[in-house]
């Protein structure tokens, strides 16, 4: 099988939206975020061109006016905003790089690397990398980003695409896998004018294996279900997706209107019901702090009683628990050490053992339930502490 990295990608955030496009083959409007980071990508492309003198700021942004597609944009001021920020990331970068002082090794570099070491698991993983800059130390692989959000350094660190990105080239380059402290890897977050690095190891090039295997693999089982995720919002296959068919009906019988109104309503009242929960948690902790203050607890009202009991479970020290059941055959019949599973046994074992599980226990969790009595109905509401 081929894959690239973007239909891994696409198969992670949506197994079903990798089928619609990749075997389907279903056309997807391109969304105008898409089309804007296509333009931001050339742009850079331009600037970094080898060439004796370095298009100036004026010339990048020329080069964008130019390129711009008013066309995915239904709202002008949409637009305009769209536009601004196109030429607020050019001017950024500029103002961050100097454009001259970089030694490009590539720009746009195409691979096509081969990964599994037998025949019938022998896949293609391909994919474009945005740039390659060799360094007074080693080299840089650099991905740029024009999303609005910017991960940890975390994420970045654990970064897939990044890992793809250094197996490819080193494939290219593979000397250069004996010095991988000095290849940096980084995401350049073009809104934030931020670019975040990395380095990798050996053990993490080699996870990279296991993850394409693994997402083949599900492909291959025809594993596609629907994934709904804030990604939904700009996927182009919404009106065939089983998860937001309703969205789309068109005709509406005397029957769907009712049911559209208790959808209306149930969404009204859980928010309503929300808003309760808040509230009743807030009246809660100031009766349990006033109930602390006091020492007591029970208090009064005309409109009743509240009480507080205090709520213990318990863990079981699975080593220390084994060593004592063991013996008296008696750990197979605690097929999960839980509450349950040993007070079904604690009352045949010996006084002397019944005292050696109970020292194997811990408290893990405490809450304290407030009672409240009024008119003969009794309610019970428990707070975790």
């Amino acid at each position: 099988m081929r894959l690239s990295y973007s239909s891994l990608d696409t198969y992670q955030s949506c197994p079903l939206k990798y089928k619609f496009r990749e075997i389907d083959r279903l056309s997807e409007p391109k969304s105008k975020e898409a089309v804007f980071g296509t333009l931001i990508h050339a742009v850079m492309k331009y600037i970094h061109t080898p060439s004796l003198l370095p298009p100036s700021l004026e010339q990048a942004l020329d080069y964008f006016a130019k390129g711009w597609n008013s066309e995915v944009y239904k709202d002008e001021m949409e637009e305009r905003a769209a536009f601004s920020q196109g030429v607020s990331i050019i001017q950024q970068y500029y103002a961050k790089n100097r454009i001259n002082e970089y030694t490009i090794v590539d720009l746009e570099s195409r691979f096509s690397i081969e990964i599994g070491t037998t025949p019938s698991e022998t896949h293609t993983i391909s994919g474009i990398i945005d740039r390659i800059d060799k360094t007074k130390d080693g080299y840089e692989i650099i991905d740029y980003k024009t999303t609005r959000k910017m991960p940890s350094q975390d994420k970045v660190d654990n970064d897939l695409q990044l890992s793809v990105y250094l197996t490819a080239f080193l494939s290219r380059y593979p000397k250069e896998a004996d010095r991988l402290e000095t290849i940096t890897v980084s995401l350049y977050y073009l809104k934030h004018g931020v670019k975040l690095s990395s380095t990798r190891t050996k053990e993490q090039l080699a996870d990279v294996e296991k993850t394409f295997f693994d997402t083949i693999h599900a492909i291959t089982e025809k594993k596609f279900d629907p994934l709904l995720s804030p990604l939904c919002d700009w996927c182009g296959y919404q009106k065939i997706c089983p998860l937001w068919k309703h969205k789309f009906v068109q005709d509406h019988t005397v029957e769907t209107q009712e049911a559209k109104q208790a959808i209306d309503d149930y969404i009204i009242l859980k928010a309503k019901i929300g808003e309760e929960k808040i509230r009743l948690g807030a009246l809660q902790t100031l009766i349990l702090q006033y109930m602390e203050q006091e020492k007591i607890d029970r208090v009064f009202s005309d409109q009743g009683i509240i009480g507080k009991t205090l709520r213990k479970t318990y863990a079981y020290d699975e080593e220390k628990l084994q060593k004592i059941l063991e013996p008296l055959d008696k750990w197979e019949d605690v097929l999960k050490v839980d509450g349950i599973a040993l007070r079904n046994i604690l009352a045949a074992l010996p006084s002397a053992t019944r005292k050696e599980v109970e020292a194997t226990k811990t408290i893990n969790k405490e809450s304290t339930s407030l009672s409240v009595k009024r008119n003969k109905i009794e309610v019970n509401d428990d707070l975790t502490m």
